[in-house]
């Protein structure tokens, strides 16, 4: 792509990503984008059929390099199950102020939907292998479900209150609450008797070492 090209649409993309914190998506028109970057009508045209035909580039772009990430994480080993959601959360906080427009509340829901897409697509890869290796008797399409779901609705709530914590503590908390899940249906057994709490250690005994280091505040 031309480097003027590219200019061009980083210049369009921060100035939407600026007026969706500012305004808010729905209220954000394309005129606004225009003024905000200082770019002619014609030339936004020439690259966006309208503001979703931008927003949509900007979250390709963000979906790209997060994927970049995650297959950088841990070349040639073996990943963890919860793996993708630990780069989630250091990806979103490296990208605080685009994460904040597209997924915060002042973002459409649309881009939400498509992000659990993404996430549920990585998690699918790196989960189902364990899931067949352990002849679970749970669907993968349920255990992707419950992982995402929990990943997606602690990432909104984490944004929306403003990155309070570091990713690092966020990783640790979703891995405390969710990866015992994980685990048990990677297991591939059913539910534990009443009273009883069957611990999944080959994917939590980290996270429950890190924990007792760092307790909750």
């Amino acid at each position: 792509m031309d480097r003027r090209v590219r200019r061009t649409r980083r210049i369009l993309g921060e100035a939407l990503v600026q007026l969706i914190i500012e305004q808010g998506y729905e209220r954000t028109t394309v005129q606004d984008v225009l003024d905000r970057a200082d770019v002619g009508r014609s030339t936004f045209y020439a690259h966006f059929r309208d503001k979703d035909a931008l927003l949509m580039a900007g979250f390709e772009d963000l979906a790209e390099r997060l994927r970049a990430d995650l297959d950088a994480m841990s070349p040639g080993v073996p990943p963890e199950p919860g793996q993708p959601v630990v780069g989630l959360f250091s990806h979103a906080y490296r990208n605080r102020t685009v994460y904040a427009a597209l997924f915060g509340r002042r973002g459409g829901t649309a881009f939400r939907q498509r992000l659990h897409e993404l996430l549920a697509g990585l998690l699918r890869a790196h989960l189902a292998p364990h899931l067949a290796a352990a002849r679970s008797d749970l669907p993968v399409d349920v255990v992707v479900e419950f992982a995402t779901s929990a990943a997606i609705g602690l990432l909104v709530w984490w944004i929306d209150d403003g990155f309070r914590f570091p990713p690092e503590r966020m990783a640790l908390m979703y891995q405390r609450m969710a990866v015992p899940g994980i685990g048990a249906a990677v297991g591939g057994a059913g539910p534990p008797p009443a009273g009883a709490v069957r611990s999944p250690r080959r994917f939590t005994g980290s996270a429950q070492r890190a924990g007792n280091r760092h307790p909750d505040r």
